[in-house]
């Protein structure tokens, strides 16, 4: 789903509720900029500006977090796949650990909705990639890269649709439905 459709809060409570870890580039990134990483400080300017981080260092985060034992078992990706090249990098490093993507679940949350979120979001936690041109930057983003990606999936029979407004119960009662636990 879009920026601010809930993606983070639904994966963390599917995560507790699974004991599985949550695996979100977004969070792994902002901690590698706050960290003043190699890989932090080639993100920094692309996250602050609003556009997506190169499939290059995406596909880095994701084998180096595959690898960690916590992973063995499974986990709940959070906002990971957000271009085809990612989607089918994804695929071939489960295929290498003969593992496969589960079910994709796809947040669909309207605009107005997504930017009061935001703006709530950005005073709670004072994200540099929350302020309003950063997410306008991010939504057409979105659209123009990581909508198609919701096709790729479909088109092999992963995709669960979320209507994600309402509460966040709510929310996570639709989730655990459609996955069946």
């Amino acid at each position: 789903g879009p920026p601010g459709a809930g993606k983070g809060t639904q994966a963390a409570l599917l995560a507790e509720r699974l004991g599985l870890p949550k695996f979100a580039t977004g969070d792994l990134l902002r901690d590698a900029v706050k960290r003043g990483t190699p890989i932090g400080l080639k993100a920094k300017a692309v996250m602050e500006s609003g556009q997506l981080v190169n499939d290059d260092i995406i596909m880095g985060v994701v084998r180096d977090e595959l690898a960690k034992p916590e992973a063995a078992k499974g986990v709940i990706f959070d906002g990971v796949v957000r271009t085809v090249p990612q989607a089918e990098g994804v695929a071939r490093l489960l295929a290498e650990r003969s593992r496969q993507m589960d079910c994709v679940l796809f947040f669909d949350v309207p605009d107005s909705e997504i930017l009061s979120r935001i703006e709530k979001r950005r005073g709670i936690e004072g994200r540099a990639d929350d302020d309003p041109a950063a997410v306008a930057t991010r939504l057409r983003a979105y659209r123009e890269q990581t909508a198609p990606v919701l096709d790729w999936y479909r088109s092999r029979g992963t995709v669960h649709l979320v209507q994600a407004v309402g509460k966040v119960e709510e929310i996570a009662s639709q989730v655990k439905g459609l996955i069946g636990r």
